[in-house]
């Protein structure tokens, strides 16, 4: 049997000429494809927050040696076992100044509702250095746990004894060689001072003259002159002294909050709440899954947060079925909840002590404050 027949010529057909439609096409789809590639390298304007790690504060965290230790250790007084969580959120942040996300990694987080993209100064300010950034970061979490340490003892009947000390020096410090870390500052222009914001308004108002400084070096008091710096921060033009701030206190017990790599204030109210679940009896979240967020003073005061809409969803992510957001959020929480998320909106330390005792005795939750809409 023959598959072919040699005797027979096979003339192929002929090719059918592109037609105009088709030409554009091509040149349209190639035009894209370079724009595409182009765009892949081309630097913006731009970074990209995504949901971080999530710590609970009645759990563990790795210390400097990468072994787990106890998030809050107390020492002189006794603590009681905990269960469930008391989760603080993190934001991680997808960019630097030298190396920013392409244009397809910013369409991609635009669609995603757990990212958000955001101007690279709202997060590398253009005046502040990388290690000046990473400085005042760390000052914001040491003085967060020490906040956070003095809001759960006063709250549990501690007296705290608040003092103002200088953590470091920015790189153009008007105070170099006069001050250092370490130092305590107790008056400013002969008024006591413990607090940073009562020692920046007294710098603001001299107006440029010599700012008195009576400060704790070493154990002896001295006192030294400072002249501030009119400084540009934020768009808002100053006067500052270039000092990092931190405010430390004389506590009753030995309070350890153990967390490497992790800045920003934050995380001040999960750990005043994690205090005080070690230092009470029973289970201040009833055994649940809590999360939350938000800074906090000594007084027991919430205070705003970036990156908050990230944070909800790392809760989410992490099994929290509660969320405790500050009031001053809210904006920003409405119609951004993941589902199966219910948030709670509070202003004070007793607020959240309130929330947590709700669920704890599964009390009526429809009457705690929410975030709503304006």
């Amino acid at each position: 049997m023959a598959l072919f027949d040699e005797n027979v010529t096979i003339t192929p057909a002929p090719k059918r000429p592109r037609t105009r439609r088709t030409v554009v096409g091509l040149w349209a789809l190639t035009v894209a494809l370079v724009a595409i590639l182009v765009m892949s390298f081309l630097p913006t304007g731009y970074v990209i927050q995504k949901p971080g790690p999530v710590f609970n504060t009645l759990g563990t965290s790795a210390d400097a040696n990468g072994k787990d230790v106890p998030l809050i250790s107390i020492r002189g007084a006794r603590t009681y076992p905990t269960s469930g969580t008391l989760d603080m959120l993190t934001v991680q942040v997808a960019g630097t100044p030298e190396r920013t996300p392409n244009w397809l990694e910013l369409a991609s987080a635009w669609f995603q509702s757990s990212q958000a993209v955001v101007p690279l100064d709202e997060i590398y300010p253009p005046n502040v250095s990388s290690t000046q950034l990473d400085q005042a970061n760390s000052a914001m979490m040491v003085d967060s746990q020490k906040e956070a340490t003095a809001a759960a003892l006063s709250h549990l009947g501690y007296d705290v004894h608040p003092r103002l000390e200088v953590y470091s020096l920015t790189g153009d410090s008007a105070a170099k060689g006069i001050v250092k870390s370490g130092d305590v500052i107790l008056a400013a222009d002969g008024t006591t001072v413990t607090d940073a914001d009562v020692l920046r308004r007294i710098v603001a108002g001299s107006a440029g003259k010599p700012v008195s400084l009576t400060i704790r070096r070493d154990g002896k008091a001295q006192d030294v002159s400072v002249t501030p710096r009119r400084q540009t921060v934020d768009g808002h033009a100053a006067w500052l002294i270039g000092v990092i701030l931190t405010t430390d206190y004389d506590f009753p017990i030995d309070v350890t909050i153990q967390l490497d790599n992790v800045g920003g204030p934050s995380a001040g109210m999960m750990f005043a709440l994690g205090i005080i679940d070690d230092l009470t009896p029973g289970k201040l979240n009833g055994g649940r899954n809590v999360a939350g967020t938000g800074t906090i003073t000594a007084d027991g005061t919430v205070g705003a947060i970036g990156g908050i809409r990230q944070k909800l969803y790392g809760a989410k992510d992490a099994g929290a079925a509660y969320f405790l957001a500050p009031a001053s959020n809210c904006d920003e929480v409405v119609g951004h909840v993941p589902a199966g998320l219910r948030v709670f909106s509070v202003k004070t330390l007793d607020d959240s002590l309130r929330v947590l005792s709700t669920i704890a005795d599964g009390g009526s939750l429809g009457r705690l404050p929410t975030c709503t809409a304006k």
